[in-house]
């Protein structure tokens, strides 16, 4: 058995200030030929999975390009059909193969390709033809397109937001395919609109028991994977929304009426499964009222998992403002202030400039002095199974306690670990301000006093209504 896999990934904010582009992948996460060393990131958990999997059952694991970008604005053109057509290349070079496994994220748009995962598995199939099994793994927050359900055999989503079933879910994908490949079963995709747009936390109850029920289902005789695309809201284009994806074992009636089932009572709980978000000023009342902490604010708006800047100052500015003290901010992507820490050492007091950087949607730049903290090159936080690089990591302490964690690296904050890195204590914290939309939910929980969602300004506002479409449908709740 010849198995071949690739990767190509990127969830693209077209309200976003900057666009997607080789250096964005090439800082990111770019790997050739399956070098993922011993402590893989993880979106590289899939590969790594199927490898092993591969190789226990007697097979030969081919793997081309693994790439991933993190989260930002439209795909320059020239890049997507450079890495599209490098996995292509290697795809057609590895001829014959039993069965093609393809790590995706479901939410890629480049200029000119609204749906780059359909593109690319429709042009897969094109290379393989009908009779060998194609595999799409994605991220839930995705926009499922008629294409690649029709280009593929299997397409399931993670079910857990955080994502914490990354490697689960790319094991149920290869059982699938491989059963496939030995003739035991015949996998088909069945979709179904749920007519909406939302956020879904499956951490909160509402949201568990539509992942409760997913898994009831799968249990039926003839259906062998259920999932909830929960769409990208921040994604402006035709196919954004809610869907629901059926996997059968050759029972496309059955998969398309579940299919339909399933999303009609989704939309029937449409109001209850969102988040509570506060604004800036009633989070931090709610937060020092509180008798202990810490209590985590999470700055939805400014998240780079959903390809914001992830250097914004509304809520630094506003603790700055009102006086607030013992809190903490992790992270503020600003590779200049890095610099300048690292180069005047730990210990030196100095006036910096410190976020806004990117625009509007990050605020003005704080001017603030500071004690720099401790410093550490290359950065790493624990997300799940994997590693997720922050790069070079200073602590910045300023007025009254607040305490801010500057990064190298864009990206969101997933665990404790921005903070312990560089000797600040989260637990010794009345408030701790993460950017991150929810990622950070796993690891935050277990030491969080309670957990408030801010609705600061930046380029991801959770009021659709206030999303400047073009492209999107519009005849979906809540737009309607």
């Amino acid at each position: 058995m010849r198995v071949f896999a690739a990767s190509l990934a990127t969830e693209t904010n077209t309200f976003s200030p900057f666009l997607t582009g080789f250096r964005n992948f090439e800082e990111s996460y770019l790997v050739r030929g399956g070098n993922h060393g011993d402590d893989p990131v993880a979106v590289a958990l899939a590969p790594v999975r199927w490898r092993k999997l591969t190789e226990a059952a007697g097979g030969e694991f081919i793997e081309s390009l693994a790439a991933f970008a993190q989260p930002a604005g439209l795909t320059l053109r020239p890049v997507y059909e450079q890495y599209r057509d490098e996995i292509l290349r290697d795809l057609a070079a590895a001829l014959p193969v039993d069965m093609v496994l393809l790590n995706l994220h479901g939410a890629m748009a480049a200029q000119g390709y609204d749906d780059c995962e359909g593109d690319l598995t429709a042009r897969v199939r094109q290379v393989v033809g009908p009779g060998v099994p194609i595999g799409v793994e994605l991220d839930l927050h995705c926009h499922l397109t008629q294409t690649l359900v029709e280009s593929a055999d299997a397409v399931i989503t993670y079910k857990e937001y955080p994502h914490t079933d990354m490697a689960a879910r790319a094991e149920e994908l290869f059982h699938i395919l491989h059963a496939a490949v030995q003739g035991k079963l015949k996998p088909v995709t069945s979709l179904a609109d749920c007519g909406m747009i939302g956020v879904f936390h499956t951490s909160h109850p509402p949201v568990r028991a539509l992942v409760n029920r997913m898994i009831e289902l799968e249990g039926q005789e003839g259906v062998l994977s259920v999932s909830l695309g929960h769409g990208f809201p921040w994604g402006d284009v035709p196919d954004m929304g809610t869907r629901v994806l059926v996997v059968t074992d050759g029972k496309p009636e059955l998969g398309a009426q579940l299919a339909r089932q399933f999303a009609d009572e989704v939309y029937a709980q449409r109001e209850v499964l969102q988040p509570t978000y506060l604004s800036i000023d009633a989070a931090l009342d709610a937060a020092i009222a509180e008798p202990r902490g810490p209590v985590v604010l999470a700055d939805v708006s400014d998240n780079a998992g959903g390809g914001a800047p992830n250097d914004s100052t509304f809520i630094l500015r506003r603790l700055l403002e009102r006086g607030v003290g013992n809190a903490a901010i992790g992270c503020i992507w600003d590779p200049v202030t890095v610099s300048l820490a690292l180069e005047m050492g730990e210990g030196v007091e100095t006036d910096l400039r410190i976020g806004g950087k990117l625009g509007p949607m990050s605020g003005d730049p704080v001017d603030l002095r500071v004690r720099i903290g401790k410093t550490v090159r290359d950065a790493v936080q624990r997300f799940g199974d994997g590693a997720a690089l922050l790069g070079d990591s200073a602590a910045l302490h300023g007025p009254n306690g607040i305490d801010i964690v500057v990064i190298s690296r864009r990206g969101q904050t997933f665990s404790p670990h921005v903070f312990t890195n560089v000797d600040i204590d989260p637990l010794q914290k009345q408030i701790l301000v993460v950017k991150s939309m929810q990622h950070f939910y796993a690891g935050f929980a277990p030491i969080a006093h309670r957990i408030l969602y801010v609705a600061a300004p930046g380029a991801l506002v959770p009021d659709f209504k206030l999303l400047d479409y073009h492209r999107a449908r519009r005849d979906i709740w809540p737009l309607v």
